[in-house]
């Protein structure tokens, strides 16, 4: 599983990818590094939505029961919310 992670993480192992830093005396990065960052923090402002919303409802915390019916429900919940917020959009 591929994951989008913040600059702390930069060296874990594994499939974690995270955005560039600049380097150490050089002024700013390059131009398309800087898109690269950008669309990496596109990516991951999808998923700290979902989790802030979760934790907002506080379902997790009550719910007991094995994680790969937890994964589906938390799916099921996300999908009705992304469904509700694009009613209210359009």
């Amino acid at each position: 599983v591929m994951t989008f992670a913040d600059k702390g993480y930069q060296g874990a192992p594994g499939s974690v990818r995270t955005p560039s830093k600049r380097r150490r005396f050089r002024p700013k990065l390059p131009r398309r590094q800087k898109a690269v960052n950008r669309a990496h923090a596109k990516i991951r402002a999808r998923g700290e939505r979902a989790i802030a919303t979760l934790k907002t409802w506080k379902i997790l915390v009550k719910l007991r029961c094995c994680p790969r019916r937890a994964t589906a429900i938390v799916q099921a919940i996300l999908v009705l919310h992304h469904v509700e917020a694009d009613r209210h959009a359009g």
